[in-house]
């Protein structure tokens, strides 16, 4: 792999990872569309690292909060305690546990699947299947949510639904975001809030992967396995992912997630053609 290609996966990987549209997908499709190395399973992970750095970035506020809520909480109402100052605290302290119960279920199911990530789910036919399966999603949950829900009412059955969600992204062609964003909304979460809690969500998981990935690695092949392409990748991936997730929140606070569904379709479709050619 050469450092443009790498740069390039990099941008690739940054770029749709938090946009609903899959970057695993994407870069499979990069494999066979433009005749692009095939990407090691490590690489893969190593670039989904680099975008979880964009995701610490950007919402350093609420990790933050969730960190000192852990420390200066105190159960049960003070006379001091303002109304929006206690439900903040309130919203910071379940948070975690929130991510904690989301996060087990994918979890799981990387380590049951997680050979069938490497082999059997590659399949660009896949990937075109899931592209059009969650585009379904994302317009069920436009059309039918009422989406009124805030940020702050977030639950654990919530957590674990989503969760349960994001477990699915193992496949290619479903996208993290994607589907957790579209579950989120059909339980009545407003766009931003279902966004933030996405990508909040994402956070355990990537890095969980990614560390496992990377000592499994060492343990192999020792460092010499980690080539110039781990560095630049990664970095690629951490500014476009930074300004997708930048764009996202902002454009879901005034817009629908339509054009991500005629997205995925058009690009499912146009797969589909070259595949059956």
């Amino acid at each position: 792999m050469t450092f443009f290609e790498a740069v390039f996966l990099g941008v690739l990987q940054g770029a749709t990872e938090y946009l609903p549209v899959s970057s695993s997908g994407h870069l499979i499709l990069a494999e066979h569309l433009l005749g692009l190395p095939d990407i090691p399973l490590v690489f893969d992970v190593m670039l989904h690292i680099g975008t979880l750095f964009a995701v610490f970035v950007y919402f350093q506020k609420d990790w933050l909060s969730m960190t000192s809520s852990l420390f200066y909480f105190k159960w049960g109402k003070r006379d001091d305690d303002k109304d929006d100052d206690k439900r903040d605290k309130n919203l910071y302290r379940r948070l975690p546990v929130c991510l904690m119960l989301g996060t087990i279920p994918g979890g799981l199911g990387g380590l049951v699947f997680s050979r069938y990530a490497e082999t059997v789910f590659r399949s660009p036919w896949i990937v075109v299947f899931m592209l059009l399966t969650v585009a379904f999603l994302l317009a069920l949950a436009e059309r039918f949510s009422g989406m009124e829900r805030e940020f702050s009412n977030i639950g654990l059955k919530d957590a674990l639904i989503i969760g349960c969600s994001q477990a699915l992204a193992i496949v290619p062609g479903v996208s993290r975001s994607g589907i957790t964003m579209g579950t989120a909304m059909l339980l009545g979460l407003k766009r931003e809030a279902a966004a933030r809690f996405s990508f909040l969500l994402s956070a355990p998981i990537i890095a969980g992967s990614g560390l496992y990935e990377g000592f499994k690695l060492l343990r192999q092949q020792g460092l010499g396995a980690f080539s110039p392409d781990f560095v630049w990748g990664p970095l690629a991936a951490a500014v476009s992912g930074y300004l997708a997730v930048s764009f996202l929140m902002r454009y879901v606070a005034r817009h629908t997630f339509y054009p991500f569904v005629y997205y995925r379709i058009i690009v499912s479709l146009f797969v589909a053609i070259i595949l059956i050619k």
